[in-house]
């Protein structure tokens, strides 16, 4: 049974290369184009599937009488298994069929989904008592969340074994940045959509139709995707560009030569580069998850604000955090050359001048702005050290597991945040008063560490560019 299984979702053979340059060149546009729309749209409703809980929680608290601290099992128990996942499935998914395994994941996420909005119906036909069923219950949506942070954990790795074998170096930030919009762009969506069901037709909506929408993606993401470009019998893709790769013939020859085990060890265990980027995404996720996770209760608690009016502030955060993306991409490709750890610098230094003004700031009206900003200089180095960074500081053939390996990381950040926050604010206040500058001085603390990470990585990169040119 498990060797039918790993048959099926084994990595398609290399095919003979196709020497037709025309014909070369007209396949890598045909393909490159659908490969990115399919990782694009796919991954937008991993995110439907994600953030749907946070309009959800609400109804299931009134139905079931839950208090905030146990509800606070079911993210922790995604955040658990998501974090877990993203490694594993990532050294998965670099030997994997794309094709076979986004959409598996995809379709998996979905039927998790659609087992969470019927588990009350099911416990309910055990005539436990009350309390009993709660119990259970309880554990039961937190097991069926675990299950569905798993299943989407998968859906990253394979996206950036695709990119990294479809886009090259010089294009690759810009490609990158671009397809990461589809997290705000899924988080946007999931809270309007799942939103506007919970409210019209009850929370249990909010998870059966996004899981009916993931099941239709998965079915067409199975027609849109493919492999490797090798699979197709087309070249790599830098020599479809004419770019040099970083690897001498010798190294490329060597690493041929080596087996899946020791290219992993050398590129990702043995590999320094790869533990400093891990590091620093704890930080850069305690900053993300922080302001995603705790903005609207800082500016309810410290600024007075109203629910709708800190909703409506936070709303910025995706969307110019959109533009903030795209933008770290495109600057580190066009006016870098390439590089990531300049933009990465640059962006560390606005998270933290955003924390500090937002500490500061007496105008309502230029939260907007200030929350803005940090989405945007906040999900730049998101993007780039787990992702792109860490591809790159890599080899291909363990690109999964490098961003895997990172990812993880980064859901420690998220855990930290999510504990971390909470335990300063508390801390620092007094006589049963919380004291909200706690949140602040955690998220600017972050932003520190992990500017100084990327300086030592940044000095490192142009010690070795300045020791190439000169050899």
């Amino acid at each position: 049974m498990l060797q039918n299984l790993m048959a099926f979702y084994k990595e398609p053979p290399v095919k003979e290369e196709i020497q037709d340059s025309d014909k070369v060149a007209s396949m890598y546009k045909h393909w490159r184009l659908r490969i990115f729309y399919a990782c694009f749209i796919g991954y937008t409703v991993f995110y439907l599937c994600k953030k749907n809980i946070a309009v959800a929680l609400p109804g299931i608290m009134k139905e079931f009488g839950y208090s905030a601290t146990e509800l606070g099992l079911l993210g922790s128990s995604l955040y658990l298994t998501y974090g877990i996942g993203k490694f594993v499935n990532g050294v998965l998914a670099d030997g994997s069929d794309v094709r076979k395994f986004l959409p598996s994941a995809l379709l998996m996420t979905a039927l998790a989904n659609i087992a969470f909005a019927l588990a009350p119906n099911a416990i309910h036909l055990l005539g436990l008592s009350t309390k009993m069923s709660a119990m259970i219950l309880l554990w039961t949506l937190a097991f069926l969340w675990g299950v569905s942070g798993w299943f989407q954990s998968a859906g990253f790795p394979a996206v950036a074994k695709s990119l990294t074998y479809w886009y090259s170096n010089s294009e690759r930030g810009t490609k990158w940045s671009l397809w990461s919009c589809s997290h705000q762009t899924g988080t946007f969506l999931s809270f309007i959509i799942a939103g506007h069901i919970a409210a019209h037709f009850g929370w249990r909506a909010a998870f059966l139709v996004p899981g009916a929408l993931a099941i239709i993606t998965a079915i067409w993401l199975f027609d849109r995707l493919r492999d490797r470009p090798q699979s197709l019998g087309l070249p790599d893709v830098e020599v479809y560009r004419n770019e040099p790769v970083k690897q001498t013939s010798t190294d490329k020859k060597a690493e041929d030569d080596m087996s899946y085990v020791q290219i992993f060890k050398k590129y990702i265990l043995c590999n320094k580069t790869i533990w400093m980027l891990a590091i620093a995404y704890i930080f850069v996720y305690i900053i993300r998850f922080g302001a995603e996770d705790w903005m609207i209760m800082y500016l309810s608690k410290a600024k007075g604000d109203s629910l709708t009016e800190a909703t409506n502030k936070i709303a910025s955060l995706p969307l110019v955090g959109i533009v903030g993306t795209v933008c770290a991409g495109l600057v580190s490709d066009k006016l870098f050359k390439g590089k990531r750890a300049p933009v990465n610098l640059i962006y560390l230094v606005g998270v933290i001048i955003c924390v500090i003004a937002l500490k500061f700031n007496t105008i309502s009206a230029l939260d907007y702005v200030i929350i803005g900003l940090l989405g945007a200089f906040t999900y730049g180095p998101q993007m780039m050290i787990g992702g792109l960074c860490a591809v790159e500081s890599s080899s291909k053939k363990v690109a999964s597991a490098a961003t895997g390996f990172t990812g993880t990381f980064g859901y420690v950040g998220a855990f930290l945040s999510a504990t971390g926050t909470g335990f300063l604010v508390d801390k620092l206040g007094q006589n049963g008063q919380e004291n909200w500058n706690g949140a602040i001085y955690f998220w600017l603390a972050s932003g520190i560490i992990c500017l100084i990470i990327c300086t030592i990585l940044a000095i490192e990169e142009y010690a070795k560019d300045k020791q190439k040119a000169a050899n």
